[in-house]
């Protein structure tokens, strides 16, 4: 298959962190729905979520009472009922939410679905930022154990990142090599601290790696941390691997993004740079020292 085609939703929080985990996951859920049976009706073949997507980002604060925020995976009930979805739909799907393995145990994951509804596996966060102000994620997640994994749905050979991971150029070289042809970032970014390198390093990476690469983002301000934290942007978007981006959402609200990739393009960027056959791990070895 060549032609992919993908989307993309970015939401804002249906509620404030005040509420209760479970009551903000009912809203938000339900806040979905519509987006994802629009995503079907559109055609899309591999649909992501943003980062935790059923929760706000909550790591401004140290509270424990989101570790109440963690499911299981793949037995928990966002997992469980977007496996219905994905069977229905005949869609590849990419469910990022707050895992809990075990009661004290918690990672930032992402579920990924097969378009026949198959529970394929999941990635789990590697690199847990402890940036002031507002990022404290240490405080919540353990860093990722699973690796870069790929994953070979119905559709194409899928590698998941996650937000702050998009900083290190080795898991995205990683993935690619793992035979990634499409790799998403579900993120949860604000403007002031990073927005300068939103349309900088995954574009980067794609170029670098050969591969397309579908960056989602939240949008909107999030009670009670809104004055800490600033402004989600939005702005999710599908970059080539010649590091062009191809299509992009809004920076102010709610929005599915549909773009169909041709993922022959890849085999044409990799013929034309040759940067797999001219790489020299023997010379890397400092990097890992």
């Amino acid at each position: 298959m060549s032609k992919l085609k993908c989307g993309l939703i970015q939401m804002a929080l249906k509620g404030d962190g005040m509420m209760a985990p479970d009551r903000l996951r009912e809203r938000m859920l339900e806040a979905h729905i519509p987006l994802i049976e629009e995503a079907a009706d559109k055609g899309v073949q591999v649909l992501c979520f943003q980062e935790v997507f059923t929760q706000p980002y909550f790591c401004p604060s140290q509270d424990a009472k989101w570790y109440a925020a963690a499911e299981y995976i793949p037995d928990g009930h966002t997992t469980r009922l977007m496996q219905e979805y994905a069977a229905r739909h005949r869609m590849v799907m990419v469910v990022p939410i707050y895992e809990e393995e075990m009661p004290g145990l918690y990672y930032n994951t992402a579920a990924v679905i097969d378009a026949d509804g198959r529970y394929l596996g999941k990635y789990r966060k590697t690199h847990i930022p402890q940036v002031a102000p507002g990022f404290y994620e240490k405080y919540f997640f353990k860093p990722g154990d699973l690796g870069y994994p790929v994953f070979a749905t119905q559709y194409v050979k899928l590698g998941v990142y996650i937000c702050y991971d998009r900083h290190f150029p080795e898991g995205w070289r990683a993935l690619a090599l793992n035979g990634a042809e499409y790799i998403v970032n579900p993120s949860a970014t604000v403007a002031g601290l990073s927005k300068y390198l939103w349309e900088l390093e995954q574009p980067a990476s794609a170029a670098a790696n050969g591969v397309f690469i579908g960056a989602i983002n939240r949008i909107g301000r999030e009670a009670p941390w809104a004055e800490q934290m600033g402004e989600f942007y939005g702005s999710s978007y599908i970059v080539n691997p010649r590091g062009q981006i191809e299509a992009q959402a809004s920076s102010d609200k709610d929005e599915l993004l549909v773009h169909e990739i041709d993922l022959e393009m890849i085999r044409q960027v990799r013929d034309t740079w040759q940067f797999f056959r001219d790489r020299r791990p023997e010379a890397y070895g400092p990097l890992t020292a």
